[in-house]
């Protein structure tokens, strides 16, 4: 694997933690601890508590480039509350947990993208007025003009919103990019949300970088 490194641009609001996070086996091969998997419910006792003041504090990152957090463009964070209160939120694979359980609780956005299929350099950016990218595999596209987010040699493969298609992990993803999009809004949420997830993915047999 090649070193990981990542250049993030000056933005007035952002918080950003990133953390690579490395598995023991293929993500195919590993599974998430009942541990995790329990959190993945409104109800289950967690160290974070998500409230108001951070939704807001979100839309408000997402916004100051000019990007309408609203409709279908709403933080992820945001989907996976009504997803967990629907009872919709499931098990997915222990990378894709990890992010879930830490979003859900804190209410901050999170990424988690496969850093060995994007190409670098990569960096965390506001996107060029007119960039999209497919977000799923029925080829489905966002537009995310104005949005803060990661790039690569390609183009926006993640945001706060969506995650792009052609990053996101499968079977054979070994390490991960987590991107945690917090704000200078809700002082050290970004960081007690980078400590937990860490010591989830520890518990899960994971080992975790700060970039």
């Amino acid at each position: 694997m090649t070193e990981l490194s990542l250049t993030i641009d000056e933005h007035p609001l952002l918080d950003l933690r990133a953390l690579e996070v490395r598995f023991p086996a293929p993500l195919g091969e590993v599974s998430s601890p009942e541990a995790l998997t329990g959190l993945l419910s409104l109800e289950a006792e967690a160290p974070l508590e998500r409230d108001e003041e951070t939704r807001a504090a979100a839309r408000r990152l997402l916004r100051r480039a000019g990007f309408r957090p609203s409709g279908r463009n709403k933080p992820a964070s945001e989907y996976l509350i009504r997803a967990a209160g629907s009872g919709y939120l499931r098990s997915i694979n222990l990378a894709a947990d990890l992010g879930n359980a830490v979003s859900l609780h804190s209410g901050l956005p999170l990424s988690v993208v496969d850093p060995d299929k994007a190409k670098p350099p990569l960096r965390v950016e506001v996107a060029a007025p007119e960039a999209s990218f497919v977000f799923n595999a029925a080829g489905q596209e966002i537009k995310v003009g104005k949005l803060l987010g990661l790039s690569d040699a390609d183009g926006p493969c993640a945001n706060a919103v969506k995650d792009a298609q052609r990053t996101k992990t499968d079977e054979g993803t070994r390490r991960v990019l987590v991107l945690i999009w917090g704000s200078v809004e809700v002082p050290g949420l970004a960081g007690r949300a980078a400590d937990w997830l860490t010591a989830l993915a520890a518990d899960a047999g994971a080992e975790v970088r700060p970039l």
